[in-house]
């Protein structure tokens, strides 16, 4: 990866809920000391599910579901929590979960970030254990440990997919996913990262309506979203930003993986008929595909490449995948 040649800045996020405690310097040996000397009897109860929730950051009120075993928190794909934030590390932090009979031990550890990772406002160093409540700080992002049981879960789940979903399809409505885009173009570009888009429209979409009526464009509109959902990495992010119009976000992608997955999400989309009103309809879309380049002055510049190509791919016949910049 290329340095992005920044200073490191240490610093302590701001807490939304009004203030992480401040300690002074000589407090913070006693603060961790406290931490590592917790006694299995202070370990939490086991509940139903433990989470984290985000309190601040761009994915306010999500939940990450822990589950037994190391999960690593980073800005890099691959990690098990996956913050796109230009303060976190590509591998920034490791939490440990770990069962012994009705108890949990949970337990979080620094792996050299950048800009450090906070319990309740704390720096961290070493590896210390985590109570119901703390409050983790990585780069512009507040999570908060929190033991749930299945009714608190819906709730937080309930809470932020009607601020984040499209109702129909439960994909990313136009609003999230344009601030997701932006995001990991300035991600993409200040660790000069790739980073790719798809803009996806289906085909004869009035036609679908006109015959089937709106129910029945609902029902195409919902099983479009369920199948390329099923075609996406965790980290990928797949939007509804117009009304048959789709934007499919891929951090960590070159042109060519992108192109890959957009056939693979033509033939998903073409190649099985889709049941509307008890008949089978054939359904199609066309795509158009863009990788950030270094003239992309920002994430509108990138999308309307990619529009651009998608226009070339209904000019062409539809039913097709059309790169940005293809003659």
């Amino acid at each position: 990866m290329a340095s992005s040649h920044r200073k490191p800045v240490r610093h302590s996020p701001d807490d939304p809920e009004a203030a992480f405690p401040t300690l002074p310097a000589e407090a913070w040996a006693d603060f961790e000391t406290a931490l590592r000397r917790r006694s299995p009897s202070d370990h939490p109860p086991l509940p139903s599910e433990w989470a984290l929730v985000v309190y601040a950051g761009a994915h306010l009120g999500r939940v990450y579901p822990l589950v037994s075993g190391i999960q690593v928190i980073g800005r890099s794909p691959q990690a098990n929590l996956s913050l796109l934030d230009e303060e976190v590390s590509r591998q920034h932090a490791r939490l440990g979960l770990e069962l012994r009979d009705d108890q949990v031990e949970i337990t979080l550890e620094d792996l050299g970030s950048t800009n450090g990772t906070f319990v309740n406002g704390i720096p961290l160093t070493g590896c210390v254990r985590l109570e119901t409540g703390d409050r983790i700080a990585v780069g512009t992002h507040v999570l908060k440990l929190v033991a749930m049981d299945s009714l608190e879960r819906q709730f937080h789940e309930t809470m932020i997919d009607q601020s984040t979903r499209d109702s129909l399809t439960g994909l990313s409505n136009r609003g999230t996913t344009l601030g997701e885009l932006q995001t990991c173009f300035e991600l993409s570009h200040r660790h000069s990262r790739p980073m790719a888009i798809i803009m996806c429209d289906l085909d004869s979409f009035k036609r679908i309506n006109d015959t089937h009526g709106h129910a029945g464009g609902d029902q195409v509109l919902r099983a479009f979203g369920e199948r390329i959902s099923k075609k996406l990495r965790g980290t990928d992010i797949a939007g509804r930003i117009g009304g048959e119009e789709f934007l499919i976000i891929l951090p960590e992608t070159d042109l060519d993986g992108a192109m890959q997955l957009g056939e693979r999400l033509r033939t998903a989309i073409g190649g099985e008929p889709m049941v509307v009103g008890g008949i089978h309809i054939s359904v199609t879309c066309s795509l158009g595909v863009a990788e950030r380049s270094p003239e992309d002055r920002d994430g509108g510049a990138l999308l309307a490449r990619a529009d651009g190509a998608l226009y070339g791919a209904k000019h062409r016949g539809r039913n097709r995948v059309v790169a940005a910049g293809m003659n």
